[in-house]
């Protein structure tokens, strides 16, 4: 057996990424609990662009169900 082999895992190298809200300088580390993002303001204002909707992902077009909002029982 290799006497610089490890039964621990390589500590995980920290890395500057662009932070998708603001495009600043994020550490992408178990260290950043917001990663990818570099603040928890950025976090939540992303956070806040999907829940308003601003950001959505591309569908078929059709509302709610198969069969359209008459689908949902309103």
């Amino acid at each position: 057996m290799d006497p610089m082999a490890s039964d621990h895992p390589p500590a995980a190298r920290e890395r500057r990424v662009r932070c998708p809200a603001c495009g600043g300088d994020s550490l992408y580390a178990p260290a950043n609990p917001h990663r990818p993002f570099c603040s928890e303001r950025c976090q939540q204002i992303d956070f806040g662009a999907w829940a308003s909707e601003r950001f959505a992902l591309p569908g078929s077009g059709e509302a709610d169900g198969p069969d359209g909002p008459a689908s949902r029982g309103d």
